[in-house]
């Protein structure tokens, strides 16, 4: 898959060539291509941003410069890539979108700075807004690299095991199940014996309770999203009459 980033800081976006991102580039799984609208400045200054019509605080990222940028950026893409515009007014970014764009074969992204851009190349260029949380950032750089990291670890031969994709948090609406490695006791605290087991229906089971009970617990909200089939149902009502037995 590729991806053309539009960024005014390009350079952090080596951040990105480490663990499974880097390990995607390398094997040309993913591909990354950026761009720089100060490359594309039109005075001797680099200038890239500019006051806001209206007054107000702080500076918008200038038209031409960007705009030059994209229309670079699309030539050199594929044909049907979308430009994407990461920005506190998108829709809110999560695990089925980042399935959903992870079938695509290339995607654009626009990195902005300061206080945003300008409204025409919004109307004009943007294809989707998403945003990755109801909070601020200094820029677009960090939500592209979030999005680009859990479309990448969803493409095929990313991941060493097919099943840690599907595996994750939120891959069914569902917090992950705790995990436990060597050794089998520390500190008094032993694995649970079902994980000893070498039974693997068991296993399983328990694991769906865990992920179900934690849920519960932590993100009550992403259950109500969820069809409980009877077997989860089951197993919720166990955990949480295990877990109001041990209050009492």
């Amino acid at each position: 898959m590729r991806f053309d980033v539009i960024s005014l800081f390009p350079e952090m976006f080596s951040a990105l060539q480490q663990g499974v991102t880097g390990r995607a580039f390398k094997q040309g799984i993913a591909e990354l291509v950026l761009w720089n609208p100060r490359d594309y400045a039109i005075n001797d200054y680099g200038t890239v941003d500019d006051r806001p019509y209206g007054g107000g605080p702080g500076m918008l990222m200038r038209y031409e410069p960007l705009m030059a940028a994209i229309t670079a950026a699309r030539r050199a893409a594929p044909a049907n890539s979308k430009l994407i515009y990461l920005s506190p007014q998108g829709q809110l970014f999560n695990q089925t979108i980042a399935r959903h764009m992870a079938g695509w074969s290339s995607l654009i992204l626009l990195a902005g700075r300061y206080e945003g851009i300008d409204q025409r190349i919004i109307d004009t260029q943007v294809d989707e807004e998403w945003s990755i949380g109801d909070y601020i950032v200094s820029g677009g750089e960090l939500p592209a690299m979030a999005l680009m990291d859990s479309i990448i670890r969803l493409l095929p031969g990313a991941l060493g095991h097919v099943e840690s994709a599907e595996q994750d948090s939120f891959s069914t609406h569902l917090l992950d199940h705790p995990h436990y490695t060597r050794p089998p006791l520390i500190d008094g605290q032993a694995v649970p014996d079902v994980l000893l087991s070498g039974d693997h229906s068991r296993i399983r089971r328990w694991r769906l309770q865990q992920a179900l009970g934690k849920t519960w617990q932590k993100r009550p909200d992403l259950l109500q999203k969820e069809l409980l089939s009877a077997e989860e149902s089951r197993l919720l009502t166990a955990f949480m009459d295990s877990t109001k037995a041990i209050d009492r």
